[in-house]
């Protein structure tokens, strides 16, 4: 594990909220000279904790009007049904998100579609079509108050 100071920290906030915020900007903001806050990235990027840089899309505008997250169970517990379910949604382009979790289900799902037509053909012809799925559980996004994912 990299051992991260203060200075690492500070840097990492404003790179989470603008990446393409330029050197010396950021070592404006940290109070950094340009090459020591240059250094610093580097190391952070090397170590990976920095992992990458990323556009954050407007969902909106990219026709996307219908965001939920699904609770899904699978009929058994296996590895193999485990890694054909993680197969299928990774070809759903519909599915943004795909995370294995601990609870009373085995995964959480972050579902976009154009509106709710498109997310129920999604549900029917996609999800329903799959051997491996005991319940489902749709969550529907009303608003994102706060939403820092990058």
């Amino acid at each position: 594990m990299t051992k991260l100071d203060e200075k690492d920290r500070q840097i990492l906030r404003v790179l989470s909220r603008d990446g393409r915020i330029s050197n010396l900007d950021l070592a404006e903001k940290v109070s950094l000279s340009p090459s020591a806050c240059l250094r610093r990235v580097q190391a952070l990027e090397a170590a990976g904790v920095i992992a990458g840089y990323r556009a954050v899309l407007d969902p909106a505008k990219l026709g996307v009007g219908f965001i939920a997250y699904l609770s899904v169970g699978l009929k058994e517990h296996t590895k193999a049904a485990q890694e054909a379910f993680e197969r299928a949604v990774a070809r759903a382009p519909e599915v943004r998100e795909c995370h294995n979790i601990t609870g009373n289900v085995e995964y959480l799902l972050r579902v976009e579609a154009a509106d709710l037509a498109s997310y129920k053909a999604f549900h029917t012809d996609v999800l329903g079509a799959l051997p491996q799925l005991s319940t489902i559980s749709t969550h529907v996004v009303m608003a994102s108050p706060k939403d820092e994912r990058a």
